[in-house]
């Protein structure tokens, strides 16, 4: 045997219930890949989620198309670009390529004896922490805000959705005039809201984040004309080439880069230097990802082309027991990448154990 991919399916209760204009998640089912190749072993984490809510991806997609084809794609790539270059034959399924895609980059790391955060490019050597947080009662929010505040995060994002947007953004913009803020729609307006949105321009806000559909670009641009606070994308980014489509029609001035969604921290670079090529501003959104995860958004977060804040918040706030031996930590704002070699992150095997439902072999070279 030269190689193994295998999975497991954890099963992870969060401390806090977080809800968006999606629902009320009470916990996380990630699924994390095992890559043992060339005498290195690796792991990655898939972001998608039991539902199929935030893209038409959702675990249950991921495993037949990785099982009967990118599997065997990873076991013939001799690095993270040939892999992908293979896996354009596959329409879609970004969250699969992606999770196998960080592996490798992961594999290269490990192999070249260098932190992952360097071999992506240039490096802040930090990662500029903001938080999220979910809808609740006023006070309960208002609380979140305060703490979050007195931690240190440099950038606070509120999820609101159509009817209780000026209510969340009244009541923490009154407490807190000063703070930088940015409310996550999760496309829950439609073009009809128009007069809606335009309130929020008195919110002061560093950006709306994806206020119309997952796939949108057109009503974005048009909303970008009628209100003066900026658009970011998240959902409707899944491409460099979606990337600089939406801001070549002024559909955005700011983009959420998530390696899930858009396939991977090559194309994750890709979008960041297009960003920059428009005078745009990205930065690395998180999808309540174990500290595996959280490992490579934090490597990502730290490439000199991300600019904005992301929300690699440490995984204390979602997880009693996390499965690393060396979660994150924040200080003043900051978060500081693993000196270890690869993404970083030092897997638990005893607490992973104890959380997996589900596991098993994808395939063997």
């Amino acid at each position: 045997m030269k190689g193994k991919l295998s999975y497991s399916i954890l099963w992870m209760p969060l401390i806090y219930p977080f809800e968006t204009s999606f629902g009320r998640q009470t916990e996380r089912v990630p699924i994390i890949f095992r890559l043992e190749k060339g005498g290195v072993t690796g792991y990655s984490e898939c972001v998608t989620d039991v539902d199929p809510f935030y893209s038409y991806e959702s675990n249950s997609t991921v495993m037949p198309v990785i099982k009967s084809y990118l599997g065997k794609m990873v076991g013939e790539a001799n690095g993270p670009d040939e892999f992908m270059e293979a896996a354009e034959l596959i329409k879609g399924h970004n969250m699969a390529k992606g999770a196998l895609e960080m592996l490798l980059w992961d594999h290269q790391a490990r192999k070249d004896g260098k932190p992952l955060h360097k071999l992506l490019g240039e490096s802040k050597g930090y990662a500029e922490v903001g938080v999220s947080l979910g809808m609740e009662s006023t006070e309960g929010l208002i609380a979140k805000v305060g703490n979050s505040v007195n931690m240190g995060y440099r950038r606070i994002k509120v999820k609101i959705k159509r009817g209780r947007e000026v209510e969340i953004l009244s009541a923490v913009r009154d407490a807190f005039p000063d703070i930088a803020l940015t409310a996550d729609a999760n496309s829950d307006y439609s073009i009809k809201d128009m007069d809606t949105l335009k309130k929020i321009d008195r919110f002061n806000l560093e950006y709306i984040e994806q206020p119309f559909d997952h796939d949108d670009l057109i009503y974005h641009s048009r909303l970008a004309k009628e209100i003066a606070t900026p658009i970011c994308l998240d959902e409707s980014i899944t491409s460099p080439e979606r990337a600089r489509k939406a801001l070549e029609i002024g559909a955005c001035s700011v983009i959420n880069i998530k390696p899930g969604r858009v396939g991977g921290l090559g194309n994750s670079i890709k979008i960041a230097r297009i960003a920059r090529e428009f005078g745009a501003h990205t930065w690395v959104g998180g999808m309540l990802e174990t500290g595996i995860g959280r490992a490579y958004n934090v490597s990502l977060a730290a490439s000199a082309f991300i600019d904005y804040p992301g929300d690699t918040s440490p995984n204390s706030r979602y997880f009693a027991s996390d499965i690393v031996k060396n979660p994150f930590s924040m200080k003043e704002g900051r978060i500081v990448p693993s000196g270890e070699i690869g993404a970083g992150y030092i897997p638990d095997e005893g607490i992973m154990e104890k959380y997996t439902i589900e596991k098993g072999v994808v395939c063997e070279w």
